[in-house]
């Protein structure tokens, strides 16, 4: 059951690589929580029944919910929903995600360690190359801030793939994911915050002149 999920989670990373709307990303970061929540699920079922209600919560409300339904509010603020890129073509922008695929599964398939989950350990690389890749090759601020989302949730897989004997390692995990994500909305939406108001007084410059 869980190999399905794994799959989706992996399209979900290439069709971030290709789309042109802010509106896509916002959905497939809320699409990537709930996949996460599914995958706790299934994954973690053997843990502690309070530690897997705290990592169900946290996927489901915060990475599922919360954190899409900031980002469409940001989107409807700024009135903005292209994507720019910093010469990359959405060609271009595919071949280096499945690249990044590639080496993924081939550092995975080297370290073939028995105390890890291969599966998870690989998409969990996929992930954070992804997000650095979003980072990289794309102007707008927005677009780096689910760069940064997309790490994280390779963070979160990269711990399901080491801790499920040691549970402790994903609540930690989770709550550093909490605190940095808050941390980079804040700063987010305090630099909107400053170009709107940039924008406004410009716009009244004009006005006088």
């Amino acid at each position: 059951m869980i190999l399905p999920l794994i799959i989706l989670y992996v399209i979900t990373l290439v069709y971030l690589s290709i789309t042109e709307r802010f509106r896509n990303f916002a959905a497939l970061i809320g699409l990537q929580g709930w996949l996460l929540f599914a995958i706790a699920l299934v994954r973690l079922h053997a843990i502690n029944p309070a530690e897997l209600t705290f990592i169900a919560l946290e996927t489901l409300l915060f990475k599922g919910i919360l954190v899409p339904a900031l980002l469409f509010a940001v989107i409807r603020r700024t009135k903005t929903n292209h994507v720019y890129r910093s010469g990359s073509t959405q060609s271009g922008s595919l071949l280096l995600s499945l690249v990044a695929l590639a080496v993924s599964a081939s550092l995975t398939y080297y370290i073939a360690d028995s105390t890890v989950d291969l599966v998870f350990f690989g998409v969990a690389l996929y992930a954070l190359l992804s997000g650095l890749i979003l980072i990289v090759l794309r102007q707008r601020i927005f677009s780096h801030m689910v760069g940064f989302l997309v790490i994280e949730n390779g963070v979160f897989l990269f711990s399901t793939a080491i801790g499920v004997e040691m549970p402790l390692l994903i609540n930690f995990a989770i709550l550093l994911d909490i605190l940095m994500s808050v941390l980079m909305l804040g700063i987010f939406f305090m630099k909107i915050d400053d170009k709107l108001h940039a924008d406004d007084a410009d716009s009244l410059t004009h006005v006088k002149d």
